[in-house]
């Protein structure tokens, strides 16, 4: 019980970073949401099934992917600890997954229906501007990777990479981090040496 308590109080911090809400709005939400606890290498949420859950990331690592025509998986977005995965309205379509979410580490997830997350939108303002404020977060980011695969060189990905996720390299897989660069392993492990160089 104790764990389950400073659990959501992880969930609580992970909002307040995005966007500060009252305890009172906090106290609509807290009651809904439920602990989820994935083993590495879990594919937790699967592209064409189902999946209506909004979801906290409170430890761990997650990516989210698609597998392409050679049948290889091409990473889209990394997760860490402490953040929001990215919103069921995008990610979903009908309540179908359009894309794959695997943990890359052990993880601990805060999970809360989609359909009562929404009425909670609808009623608290508070509530609706955090989401509002993850889905704009969620573009922007999306946004950025789209201008840095188009115009950085392959060195510069690497670094803006490095510096968006700190010691995220000696923890996840190199061929992950290769797909999300738009490079091969061969190409990361090339330049991860010139940079040692």
């Amino acid at each position: 019980m104790q764990k389950f308590i400073a659990l959501i109080q992880r969930a609580k911090n992970i909002i307040h970073t995005v966007y500060p809400i009252s305890d009172a709005a906090f106290s609509k939400l807290e009651p809904l949401l439920t602990l989820e606890q994935y083993s590495k290498n879990n594919g937790f949420i699967r592209k064409g099934k189902r999946n209506d859950k909004e979801y906290f990331l409170l430890s761990g690592v997650v990516k989210s992917y698609l597998i392409n025509p050679e049948g290889q998986e091409v990473t889209i977005s990394f997760f860490t600890e402490n953040s929001v995965l990215s919103p069921n309205s995008i990610r979903t379509s009908s309540q179908i997954s359009s894309l794959y979410f695997k943990a890359l580490t052990d993880i601990e997830l805060a999970s809360v229906d989609a359909k009562q997350f929404e009425n909670l939108m609808i009623e608290v303002l508070e509530i609706r501007n955090f989401a509002n404020t993850v889905l704009q977060n969620e573009l922007l980011a999306k946004i950025d990777k789209e201008i840095g695969l188009a115009s950085l060189s392959a060195k510069d990905r690497l670094l803006h990479f490095r510096n968006k996720y700190p010691l995220l390299e000696n923890i996840i897989p190199h061929p992950d981090i290769a797909s999300y660069l738009g490079i091969t392993n061969i190409s990361l492990s090339r330049l991860r040496r010139d940079l040692l160089g």
